[in-house]
């Protein structure tokens, strides 16, 4: 008796309580305060270098109002394409705690490549990109080998490939160091001079939020249909609208002067695919699992040689491409190609931009917001008229910074349980 008592009670009103409760943490406000909840818990994502590149981008343009006019706006995102691609390869590596030295070896020895092949050897463009990014990727193989059979450090393998890579360098350049590309061929025009037309632009702003909101509005009807709390629809369209203005904005100030370029946009192709496959793929989740723990990752069932192999053999590839666009970018393939700050520059763009040093935690768009932060420093001054050494110590800085934000937020995260 008091069994069938029991199955026909009515639901207590504190479960309708927090049914509403539920909802309303669904709504704008709960996202809020998850948002700060996620801060306090150390997972800061790209905070940091947004509100840095805001602070940089507001000192600048209240010395020099050039420096957020469109068209040295549109030159800063030609500097981003080169040196970003780089970049895109160093998370992979820091993705899973390790370290590539070599990439602005590998950039250079693969614009010097193009030039030999194309304009010496007289081999198809094409070609002669495609023998350039192979090579890169048996780099990167090499030093996957000597990691995962022989033990060796990533640091000290790459470190050795910088110098025996540079060498190789120098050799194929020969005694005339430099080997001008021709002018006025597709890939120089490509890298110097190649915009989307307006059309394409204001289309390509629109689909980060369209696709946010059709991803968005399935989700909302996938947890209806099972019954579980979901975001509110009145949030997600909100989202997806302010995005697209934002987006249609800017590519809108920026037409104003010459457009977007061509190369800028096969860097941000890059980057949503990269985003793509670290997160949406079983490869990118064993990457995380491998930089946050390799022993729980192998125990797990991961292949962990081969994700450290993809890591390696994607970092020299992205780099060996990024030389190739230096090149078209600079119309020439000389001994100064990838040396200097390149290597050191790919690598802070990727630390600055939200990539842990410590592995596990990272994201492809890390690539591009750091190099962003790290040209527009670099274009500031260079308006300004300032020494480079200033440059150097400011990008310093700011790396040093992004180092002690990211160990501050690791700590919360252990402390929260989150790690």
């Amino acid at each position: 008796m008091s069994r069938d008592v029991q199955q026909t009670a009515p639901v207590p009103p504190q479960l309708d309580r927090a049914d509403v409760r539920v909802k309303h943490e669904a709504g704008i406000g709960g996202a809020i305060r998850r948002f700060f909840d996620r801060v306090r818990s150390g997972d800061l994502g790209s905070l940091p270098v947004i509100v840095g590149l805001v602070i940089i981008w507001t000192v600048f343009a209240s010395i020099n109002p050039i420096f957020l006019s469109s068209s040295n706006l549109v030159n800063l995102l030609f500097d981003c394409s080169t040196v970003g691609v780089i970049a895109l390869g160093i998370v992979c590596v820091l993705m899973v705690g390790e370290i590539d030295l070599s990439v602005g070896s590998i950039s250079g020895f693969a614009s010097a490549m193009v030039g030999t092949l194309w304009v010496n050897q007289g081999w198809p463009v094409a070609l002669a990109i495609l023998a350039a990014v192979a090579v890169g990727g048996f780099i990167g193989a090499l030093y996957a080998l000597l990691f995962n059979r022989l033990g060796m450090p990533s640091f000290v393998s790459t470190l050795a490939g910088l110098l025996a890579v540079l060498g190789l360098q120098l050799y194929i350049l020969g005694s005339t160091g430099s080997i001008n590309l021709p002018y006025g061929s597709n890939l120089v025009n490509f890298g110097q001079l190649l915009m989307m037309p307006k059309f394409v632009s204001f289309g390509l702003a629109a689909v980060p939020g369209i696709v946010m909101l059709v991803t968005g509005l399935r989700t909302v009807a996938r947890r209806h249909a099972a019954n579980l709390s979901a975001p509110s629809t009145g949030g997600i369209v909100t989202r997806a609208v302010v995005i697209t203005v934002i987006l249609e904005l800017i590519v809108f100030y920026l037409n104003q002067a010459r457009g977007i370029p061509w190369m800028f946009g096969l860097f941000v192709g890059l980057v949503i695919s990269m985003h793509y496959a670290l997160t949406r793929t079983k490869w990118g989740r064993s990457m995380s699992a491998v930089g946050g723990n390799r022993e729980a990752a192998r125990r797990a069932g991961i292949n962990v040689r081969l994700i450290y192999s993809s890591a390696f053999v994607l970092c020299s590839m992205l780099a060996a491409f990024g030389g190739v666009l230096s090149a078209a970018r600079l119309a020439s393939a000389s001994q100064q190609a990838g040396t200097g700050d390149v290597n050191l520059n790919a690598i802070a763009a990727a630390v600055i931009g939200g990539t842990s040093l410590f592995g596990g935690r990272g994201s492809a768009y890390s690539a591009l917001l750091g190099i962003i932060v790290i040209q527009s420093i670099a274009s500031g001054l260079t308006l300004l008229d300032l020494s480079s050494s200033l440059r150097y110590m400011i990008t310093g800085a700011v790396l040093a910074i992004a180092v002690i934000v990211d160990s501050l937020a690791r700590r919360s995260r252990v402390s929260h349980g989150r790690a």
